[in-house]
């Protein structure tokens, strides 16, 4: 059996670093280590994984939330956004820096990608901050960090994914999310509000207080945002719709508010249905892949092994996640969050599960990791999103990022401490019928 995890393990070291694509990767890997070790009709189990896997009803969603959050990006939310919260963030220690925070957490419960969060907020945020004089490290830092909630505040991607691996419910998933995604936005906001008040210099002198036409004005610039919130997310929490049909609903509501804004012109959105079909289709495929390598490692009996050898370690359960936890840290800085999930997730879903964590809190675990995947070079994708955006270097961006990296370490490192956080608000869902 050593003999089986060891090839596996090169194989796969092999093709990533031979620059190969992560789904011809993975199913190389797959097929490779099936045709040494098993005499099976490889290509019978490779035809029945894919159909499978493609005709998925919750993988239906993830290219509906792709498509809405393109044509989101194309449009003039990211304005309304910052006109919407900018006086109400005036009277905050740290003022216009908790735009960001907010921002993001806003765009990120209609958007379900973190790079998309990041580059809308961004592109209006962080001129705005640069040019009233607040301090460049603090507004970028802010920016890597809340970006990432893209990803833990529903609806998801990454959830997405987990939840069509995992055979879990997407929609428990979803409302997993949704506490842990708000506290972590309010730690960055108590970080930011500690830094200002410690170093009033990081912050411009305070402006006189906004009028209460301007307050009015502000309620109404952010109309479009909680609009699609109130659209996708309650529908689907009111039991009208499933994430699928949520999904469907979004993309009629985004296409409605670039309508309405006249900011989605015919061009605009020819651009964004390409690149919905360019983005999905990796994501299509990689789905594909990692759910094929993880029934050859199955037949091959590779996460029985592993998990032999960690439990030969005699660790607790807590051990086990920290061990996790520093793996997967690693794994973010040279591959993708994403790739990393489906690479693993066949090994170390079990052991979790054996070590008594719910699968549903083991996906919040993994969403939090991945997320600081995207704020740690050289892969990080939120770190070229903000680069794109300000001309900074990478690593002066990841140095400015790195509070905020901290912050979601000691938060990751809470909730299993605390798994109820994760887990509190599906079983209350789930009690209620």
């Amino acid at each position: 059996m050593t003999a089986t995890v060891s090839v596996t393990i090169l194989l796969l070291v092999v093709f990533l670093g031979a620059g190969v694509w992560v789904s011809l990767a993975l199913f190389s890997v797959g097929i490779a280590g099936l045709e040494i070790f098993r005499n099976m009709p490889i290509e019978r189990q490779l035809a029945i994984s894919i159909w499978n896997t493609m005709t998925s009803e919750s993988l239906i969603a993830l290219p509906l939330f792709i498509l809405m959050a393109e044509i989101l990006f194309r449009t003039r939310l990211s304005a309304s956004l910052f006109s919407g919260l900018a006086p109400w963030a005036a009277y905050l220690p740290g003022r216009l820096m908790h735009v960001n925070v907010l921002g993001c957490t806003m765009f990120a419960a209609i958007s379900g990608s973190s790079a998309a969060t990041a580059a809308t907020v961004g592109r209006i945020t962080l001129t705005e901050l640069f040019s009233r004089g607040y301090n460049r490290n603090l507004a970028m830092g802010s920016l890597a960090g809340a970006g990432t909630l893209g990803f833990l505040i529903p609806p998801s991607v990454i959830l997405i994914i987990y939840g069509v691996l995992s055979e879990t419910s997407v929609l428990k998933l979803f409302i997993a999310g949704i506490i842990p995604g708000l506290l972590l936005a309010a730690t960055y906001m108590i970080y930011i509000a500690a830094r200002a008040a410690i170093s009033p210099g990081l912050t411009p002198k305070a402006g006189p207080p906004a009028t209460l036409g301007q307050l009015l004005r502000s309620v109404v610039s952010l109309g479009p945002v909680v609009f699609l919130i109130l659209l996708v997310l309650g529908s689907m929490y009111a039991g009208y719709a499933s994430p699928t049909e949520a999904a469907a609903v979004g993309v009629l509501g985004a296409f409605l508010i670039g309508a309405l804004q006249r900011s989605l012109t015919r061009h605009a959105f020819g651009q964004a249905c390409m690149s919905a079909v360019r983005t999905s289709s990796m994501v299509g495929m990689i789905v594909t892949a990692a759910v094929f390598l993880s029934q050859a490692m199955a037949f091959l009996g590779v996460p029985r092994a592993v998990a032999e050898q960690i439990a030969a370690l005699d660790l607790s359960a807590f051990g086990l996640v920290l061990l996790l936890l520093a793996f997967y840290m690693l794994l973010g800085c040279v591959l993708e969050g994403m790739s990393a999930i489906v690479m693993t997730l066949p090994i170390t879903l079990p052991l979790i599960v054996a070590a008594g964590y719910d699968k549903i809190w083991f996906g919040v675990f993994l969403v939090l990791v991945v997320e600081m995947a995207q704020i740690t070079p050289p892969v990080g994708f939120n770190l070229f999103v903000i680069q794109s955006l300000t001309g900074e270097r990478i690593g002066a961006i990841a140095k400015a990022a790195l509070p905020f990296f901290i912050i979601m370490i000691l938060f990751t490192i809470m909730i299993a401490v605390f798994p109820g956080v994760a887990t509190w608000l599906p079983d209350q869902i789930q009690l209620r019928g």
